[in-house]
């Protein structure tokens, strides 16, 4: 079965994410933004949304990006809009990459982004990441047939530009959700295992912290070393201390400025790994 991209009415005045990006307005995930977000946005002059800004050509095929009339970082809110737009629109971008990491896009795949979508952002979400993922896809369908292989280096470019424009925590938190999305079926295939690897080399993370992210919710001991990025080997001390660790690491707050939805999640994988150290703990009479 087809998937068929919603009709967005009137995107403009209701969207999840905005046309301005940042910092991450230029590079390949502007590029690749300006083709997909000027497809999908109501832009006409006088309808009191969105306003052409200024032309991004990177060699991606990507056009003009748009700015949104509102306020780029809300102050009562404490929420960078431009970065929250940007680091939901590169989501998506690398879900595109790793969902069609075995060549091809089930219905299935679809529903379950869908799921994951609606479960950690709500009905809007749905309608917009459906949208902006089936057009990735075509975008994905087109530069491959043009050039194998170069869909695969503007990831990778677009990685190295997530590594330079956002922090540490918030690119652990793009990649706990990227992990997540490939969990979603309960299944996730080798060749998403192999996409997920990659983008965390070039997001500069570890793959300790993939497997970690990818092992959470597990209710074995074994994986919940896994999740504590530590080995079943590791003394009282070195538990405690990687537990500490990963609090620092992974606290909410890091990513607070990315919005309370993005925040909301950040707060389910401290659960999670509150749930492996309470694991071990039990197991080892901590």
């Amino acid at each position: 079965m087809r998937d068929v991209p919603p009709r967005i009415t009137n995107m403009a005045k209701a969207k999840w994410i905005g046309g301005f990006l940042g910092l991450l307005s230029g590079g390949p995930i502007g590029a690749l933004a300006g083709f997909v977000l000027g497809a999908l946005f109501d832009v006409m002059a006088g309808d009191g949304g969105l306003e052409i800004s200024d032309s991004t050509d990177s060699g991606y095929g990507g056009g003009s990006y748009y700015s949104d009339g509102y306020d780029r970082t809300s102050q009562s809110s404490g929420v960078d809009q431009g970065t929250r737009n940007g680091f939901l629109f590169s989501m998506l971008t690398l879900a595109s990459y790793i969902i069609r990491a075995d060549g091809k896009i089930m219905h299935s795949e679809m529903e379950t982004m869908r799921s994951f979508l609606r479960q950690n952002f709500g009905q809007t979400a749905v309608d917009e990441g459906n949208a902006i993922m089936l057009k990735l896809f075509e975008k994905q369908k087109q530069m491959e047939a043009q050039q194998p292989g170069s869909y695969r280096q503007v990831i990778i470019d677009a990685c190295g530009q997530l590594r330079r424009v956002l922090n540490r925590p918030q690119r652990l938190q793009l990649l706990s959700l990227l992990a997540m999305l490939a969990k979603a079926d309960g299944h996730v295939a080798s060749e998403e295992v192999v996409a997920l690897r990659e983008v965390t080399n070039h997001l500069g993370l570890e793959e300790s912290e993939l497997n970690s992210m990818l092992n959470l919710g597990s209710t074995t001991l074994k994986d919940a070393y896994a999740v504590l990025e530590i080995d079943e080997t590791a003394t009282d001390e070195e538990v405690r201390a990687a537990y500490k660790r990963m609090v620092v690491k992974h606290h909410p707050d890091r990513v607070a400025s990315l919005g309370e939805d993005v925040r909301a999640a950040a707060e389910r994988k401290m659960r999670e790994i509150n749930e492996a150290k309470e694991l071990i703990y039990k197991a080892r009479g901590l």
